[in-house]
């Protein structure tokens, strides 16, 4: 019998930090994660059944693999437990959260430890573009697209985009704003110190080059190092905690590794897994109070929400203009609606343009977010009365989507 699975605890690290400037390893961030995340659900180590590590490329950015092992080194007590590292590009966190989900829901666990973690101030920004590359069909798309691989396939997804339905620079620079000014509200936030106007995103200029058209430096995401925990637990665990997230529905679904094999803008197995996680949750989505989605370029947000079903298709932009998707506190200042019947805030961390994308801690990160909006502990971004909540979390070019749908337990 599936027995109902909660988020009882959380934890995070700074991810404006250069892990090699201070001497610490990927090792350090897991750690430092994982303990935050058991001390926040009030457990002891000891209680820690399995663990997972989601990560996307420790092996080509720092050299190291085997990464369930780094779990152990949160306590002793630790030692001896299940663990195993999941990779599914940039879904490798959230995946992990399936899989751990998975575990709990079929009674094999009772209480499982997340961590996604991602070290990739190791190299120059060249060379980790190319790391990046392995997301996608590196032997058919590195030798057409040549360097900076990723950026020029959400390109692509751009044009395709531009071409169906239209699309401005300024909506979509818009996204790349609110993402910013949301960031500034988060205290761990990457780019919370700094500054972003509609007129610099719009603008190409020596520092914002526009080396993927349509999209510029100010359209992608973030070049991060960190990590992100949460501890799931059955009934059991959670049945005398105050703060709790419950997951009520999911949807985990796969394409074509190539972009060009994949139905663009559309993108069917992105709403496939939506569609899954709405039937499961029993939700619409216009019943979502926020929501986190995966920025990893600003394209990629516009995309996300009319095959999450938040939009009709090619309406995406107008609904970031009407202010639905932005915190109340920042409409104004972003310049989009201030009285939308809607309101439904997207990414209010920051997202992956301005919190940051430590690639294999993102699916969690989303989840640490979307777990301190449903228990009131999301400080100046706090949207009130978060009940009903949404993350969706991709790898590659939209190869892996994994959606989830969580309430206040």
């Amino acid at each position: 019998m599936s027995q109902n699975v909660y988020v009882i605890g959380a934890g995070r690290t700074d991810f404006k930090r250069n892990l090699r400037k201070e001497g610490k390893t990927l090792r350090d961030v897991v750690v430092e994660a994982g303990r935050a995340a058991i001390a926040d659900a009030g457990l002891q180590p000891a209680d820690i059944q399995s663990g997972i590590v989601g990560n996307f490329a420790g092996g080509l950015y720092t050299r190291q693999l085997h990464l369930g092992s780094l779990l152990i080194d949160i306590d002793e007590s630790l030692r001896g437990i299940p663990t195993l590292h999941t990779e599914a590009a940039c879904a490798s966190g959230s995946v992990g959260v399936l899989n751990a989900a998975h575990w709990i829901r079929g009674g094999i666990y009772d209480v499982v430890l997340v961590v996604g973690a991602e070290q990739q101030k190791t190299m120059s920004p060249a060379e980790g573009a190319d790391v990046l590359a392995a997301a996608g069909d590196w032997n058919v798309e590195k030798p057409k697209f040549g360097d900076h691989m990723f950026p020029k396939l959400f390109a692509r997804i751009a044009e395709g985009y531009q071409e169906k339905y239209g699309l401005t620079e300024r909506q979509l620079s818009t996204i790349v704003l609110k993402n910013f000014a949301h960031a500034r509200r988060n205290p761990l936030a990457q780019m919370r110190e700094a500054s972003m106007t509609i007129e610099k995103a719009m603008t190409p200029c020596d520092t914002n080059p526009r080396f993927a058209p349509p999209l510029k430096i100010t359209d992608c995401s973030q070049i991060s190092d960190g990590a992100a925990a949460v501890v799931l637990a059955s009934e059991k665990f959670m049945r005398y905690r105050e703060r709790a997230m419950k997951l009520l529905g999911f949807g985990h679904t796969t394409d074509y590794l190539q972009l060009e094999r994949k139905a663009v803008p559309e993108f069917p197995m992105a709403r496939r897994a939506a569609e899954q996680a709405y039937s499961m949750a029993r939700v619409t989505p216009r019943e979502l109070n926020c929501a986190e989605v995966h920025d990893c370029f600003s394209i990629s947000e516009i995309v996300a929400y009319e095959a999450l079903g938040w939009a009709d298709r090619g309406k995406a932009a107008e609904f970031v203009e009407s202010g639905a998707t932005t915190l109340p506190q920042a409409r104004e200042e972003i310049g989009v609606g201030t009285k939308s019947a809607i309101s439904m805030p997207v990414n209010t961390g920051g997202g992956l343009i301005a919190d940051g994308h430590p690639v294999g801690a993102t699916g969690v990160r989303q989840v640490v977010e979307m777990f301190q909006q449903v228990t009131g502990q999301a400080g100046q971004r706090q949207v009130p009365g978060a009940k009903t909540v949404m993350t969706f979390n991709m790898g590659g070019s939209l190869t892996t989507s994994v959606a989830m749908i969580w309430g206040k337990a």
